[in-house]
C-alpha cells in the first residue's frame, strides 16, 4: 500500500494539519479511521477545506464517537467494540497515496487489548510521527519513536510543528536516530497555497517521491 501513517507525540499536536498538507502536496488520498468528538466536527472536513480537494479525495470514517475522549472510551459509551478486521482499505484511484490519520498518539488504546499502533502495523504504511517543538517534544518524541520501533514499524521521519527550535531538532535526532523532514510554522492561515509553500521550502521532498 503507498502512502504514510501520520501519527503524534500527543492529541492536538497539529496531525491534522500534517495530513492535510501531504494529502495537498502528495497528491494523496485522506482517510482517518477512527474519529472521536465529531459534536466539535471531523478531521476530515478540514482536510478536505484545508487541502482544497474534493469530497471524493477522502474516504469516510469507519468509526465516529460524539464524545472528545480515548476511542476505547468513546466505543464503550456508544455500546460499540472497535475491532482491529474492521479496517481495510481499498486501492486508491490511479495510484494515489494514502494518507491515513491515527487517533491521538501511539499508546492509545482501541479496546481492552489493541492499541493505535497495532491498527498501524496491520494497514503496513510507514509512519510519520507529528512532534511539537516546543519545550518536553525530546522525551515525547522519543518514547513514541521507542514504542514505534518495538513494533516493527517502519519510520519515514518526523515533522515538527511550531515556532523554529534548532536545539530540540538536533536532539531529536541524534538521540532517536531518525530525520526531521519537514517543519510547519505557526500559520497565520491554513489553506491549499500556504501549506504547498511551507512542503516546497520546509519538508524533504525525496522522503515522501524517492519511496512513491
Amino acid at each position: 500500500m503507498n502512502g504514510s501513517f501520520v501519527t503524534g507525540t500527543d492529541t492536538h499536536v497539529g496531525k491534522t494539519v500534517l495530513s492535510a498538507l501531504l494529502v495537498a502536496a502528495l497528491n494523496g488520498m485522506y482517510w482517518k479511521p477512527v474519529q472521536t468528538g465529531t459534536a466539535e466536527g471531523t478531521d476530515r472536513d478540514s482536510v478536505r477545506a484545508w487541502a482544497g480537494v474534493p469530497e471524493e479525495r477522502t474516504w469516510p470514517e469507519r468509526y465516529q464517537f460524539d464524545p472528545p475522549v480515548s476511542p476505547h472510551l468513546a466505543a464503550r459509551l456508544a455500546g460499540v467494540r472497535i475491532a482491529l478486521d474492521a479496517f481495510e482499505i481499498p486501492e486508491a484511484p490511479a495510484g494515489l497515496p494514502w494518507i491515513v490519520e491515527g487517533a491521538g498518539g501511539v499508546m492509545v488504546p482501541l479496546n481492552e487489548r489493541d492499541l493505535m499502533r497495532d491498527l498501524m502495523r496491520q494497514l503496513g504504511l510507514p509512519v510519520v510521527v507529528a512532534a511539537r517543538t516546543a519545550l518536553g517534544t525530546i522525551n515525547h518524541t522519543l518514547l513514541t519513536l521507542g514504542a514505534l520501533r518495538e513494533a516493527g514499524l517502519q519510520v519515514r521521519g518526523v515533522v515538527l510543528i511550531g515556532k523554529e527550535n534548532a536545539e530540540n531538532r538536533h536532539a531529536i535526532e541524534h538521540y532517536g536516530d531518525v530525520r526531521v523532514i519537514g517543519h510547519i510554522p505557526m500559520l497565520e492561515r491554513i489553506g491549499r497555497a500556504a501549506l504547498l509553500d511551507v512542503f516546497e521550502k520546509r519538508f524533504d521532498r525525496a522522503a515522501f517521491f524517492a519511496a512513491r
